[in-house]
């Protein structure tokens, strides 16, 4: 007995730095948000994917382009070992500071890949937005959206932005989240940056004068496996906070999309705020609900916080299982 609460406590103390950084990590972005684009991870990933991608992507569509696929999956897979390697580099460094500065330095690392208190700021700005003119809710929501909001009506616009809110709270918070628990600081890095490819390259034809069928069918690829596990989850806290929700009908309304992911966060929203989520011509989410309320939009800002506050004690237990688990294995 003496040998294994001893085991535990070496456990509890090995997982401590890392659940001391997540929190630290989650404040930071609450009171301060964003670092600055010259220094943030993500805005690189993207420049250098937007560089690779006007060499792979072809600027006319081509049937079965195997060229395109095999320079896609190619350029994703050299800039994700990199990615990952930078990742792993400052993470051992880090851990070889002392305490107090190794806890404030890996949340400085883990801090840009999640981004909580900007989404937020955004969903709500186009409830802001919307209550000035209908043109300047569709200019605000473009911000967060790939959609064209032209033809958006004021419910449209309210409905995309609490959307935009439940895809975004998986992508943005809860799957990073999810991947610095199990593979530390390269797992959430990965997860950004596959998370990143898709948004720039992971369209089925034509975007930004370029065609992306078959040179951003891997990065679309990659993302629908990272983030598979973590989106579940997002639409189990969602649930959770929603009160009332049945799993069974989060799945049923989430297989109404043709995203193998994003559904099942958007389909808990709706269910949970009893309004309809729809993409015109695409699909409908909880049909028999109400339409969004400017209310609704603070609403579903108010459950996303609500899950995220399940969601970090989760994650924090989460860590000494993992440090068990390196132990066991000699890792």
């Amino acid at each position: 007995m003496a040998e294994e609460g001893r085991l535990l406590l070496h456990v509890l103390w090995d997982a401590l730095p890392w659940a001391l950084a997540l929190l630290l990590a989650m404040a930071i972005d609450w009171w301060w948000g964003e670092p600055p684009v010259a220094v943030h991870p993500v805005v690189w990933m993207g420049r250098a994917l937007q560089w690779c991608g006007e060499r792979i992507a072809p600027l006319q569509p081509r049937p079965a382009d195997r060229r395109a696929f095999a320079l896609g999956a190619a350029a994703w897979l050299l800039m994700a070992a990199l990615v990952v390697a930078i990742a792993g580099a400052l993470e051992r460094s880090t851990l070889e500071l002392p305490w107090p500065l190794a806890v404030p330095v890996l949340a400085l690392l883990l801090k840009p890949l999640l981004s909580w208190r900007m989404l937020r700021g955004e969903v709500l700005a186009v409830e802001v937005a919307l209550s000035q003119s209908l043109p300047a809710g569709r200019e605000r929501l473009a911000r967060l959206v790939s959609r064209d909001v032209h033809a958006l009506q004021a419910v449209q616009v309210r409905e995309s932005a609490i959307e935009s809110l439940a895809e975004n709270l998986n992508d943005s918070v809860v799957a990073p989240l999810f991947w610095f628990v199990l593979l530390g600081l390269p797992g959430a890095a990965l997860y950004r940056f596959a998370n990143t490819a898709d948004a720039m390259w992971g369209y089925p034809g034509m975007r930004g004068g370029r065609y992306w069928q078959w040179a951003g069918k891997w990065a679309a690829r990659a993302d629908d496996v990272l983030s598979w596990v973590p989106a579940r989850i997002t639409a189990w806290l969602l649930a959770q906070c929603g009160r009332g929700v049945h799993w069974a009908a989060v799945a049923r309304q989430a297989r109404k999309t043709p995203s193998p992911n994003s559904g099942w966060p958007m389909a808990a929203m709706a269910l949970a705020l009893d309004v309809r989520l729809a993409k015109p011509g695409v699909y409908t989410l909880h049909r028999r609900g109400r339409r969004a309320a400017p209310l609704d939009t603070r609403r579903a800002a108010t459950l996303a916080a609500e899950a995220l506050l399940v969601c970090v004690p989760l994650a924090l237990l989460a860590l000494p299982l993992r440090e068990g688990l390196r132990m066991a294995l000699g890792m």
